[in-house]
This record gives structure tokens, sequence and C-alpha cells, in this order.
């Protein structure tokens, strides 16, 4: 609780007292940095990563669960509209329905979760900033991995939904994680000064 109200006060002083448009700010800013990371690729092997994760769990420990789960719905919509803001060029409804759908609604429990667990203080230090990210990745891969399977499980089985719905994914997932285990606590020692 007192995690997300220093969030806030943060946020305040930085975006000004009215709390509807530092909310609507925030929302923007967070879906341009999502859309941002989706679409800058690090070169990595056996897949590019973006940072588009890092940012998902980011929005959620920042700033909160509904601010965060309300971001990435947000992202969703516009990207349902057809707007390009997922990796990639692809847009639209089927684009919603194609593989990685479930990663979407992943990113959007995952946010939730992020903000609730950042609210009890979770953030604070790397350790347990560590286990936070892994957990948002759970939930990520959780919805990701159900909706490939669903997709493609029967034709292609399980080890290649595993393969290439995670396994291809994890030493990019371990980058993130260590970045975010740095930066958010040491953020915070930050502004405690």
């Amino acid at each position: 609780m007192m995690a997300t109200m220093a969030n806030r006060q943060v946020l305040t002083e930085v975006l000004g007292g009215d709390k509807a448009l530092r909310q609507a700010l925030l929302v923007v800013a967070g879906v341009a940095a999502l859309t941002l990371a989706a679409k800058l690729r690090v070169p990595m092997w056996p897949v590019p990563m973006t940072l588009q994760t890092l940012v998902v769990l980011l929005i959620g420990t920042t700033y909160g669960a509904r601010l965060g789960l309300l971001t990435l719905l947000g992202y969703i919509a516009l990207g349902a509209a057809g707007v390009a803001v997922f990796a990639g060029d692809s847009a639209g409804l089927a684009y919603l329905a194609g593989p990685t759908a479930g990663y979407l609604v992943g990113f959007a429990l995952a946010a939730a979760l992020m903000g609730q667990m950042a609210r009890r203080g979770l953030d604070r230090s790397a350790g347990s900033m560590a286990l936070m990210m892994l957990a948002g990745s759970g939930v990520i891969y959780a919805f990701g991995l159900a909706w490939m399977a669903m997709l493609f499980g029967a034709d292609k089985g399980l080890a290649w939904v595993l393969q290439y719905g995670m396994v291809n994914f994890l030493a990019g997932d371990l980058i993130k994680l260590a970045i975010a285990a740095l930066l958010v606590p040491g953020l915070w020692k930050l502004t405690r000064r």
C-alpha cells in the first residue's frame, strides 16, 4: 500500500494534480512505450528480443493494478482497431485471433498482478522484484501457451508449443528480469534520498 502511494506521489509531482488528466497521460505514455518496445528488436539467438514484456511488467509495477490493467486494455483495443501497435506490422481483430492472442491477454493480467505485488512493497529489493518478474512472466506464458496449444497442439504437439511459445524466449526474459530487478529497487533508493 505504501509503495503504491509513493508511486502516485512521485507521479503527481511530475504530472500535476488533476487526477483524471494525469491518469489519461499515463495511459497514453504507457501505450506509446509499449508500442515502441514492441517495435524495437535486439538481435539474439534463437529469436530477436523485444522489450515489450519488460515494459508490460514495469507498467504494472509503477502504475498499480487498476491503471496498469487499463493501460494494457487500451493498448490491446488500439491494436484490435487496426493501429499497428503490436510487434510486426499486423493489427486488427484477425491478429487478436492469431498465435499471440493468449500472450496479449496475459499481458493485461500480468500488469494487474504486478501492481498488486508492488502495492505490498515487493518491488523494493532486487530479489523480490526478480520474483515479481517471474510471477508476471508466468502469467503471460500460462495464457500464451494455453492459446498456442489450442491452436497448434493437435497438429504440432505440445513440445513444439513449448519450444516456440516459451523456450526460445527464455534467454531474453532472463535479461529483462535482471534489468527490472536492478532498475526498480535502484530507483526506489534514489527517490528516498
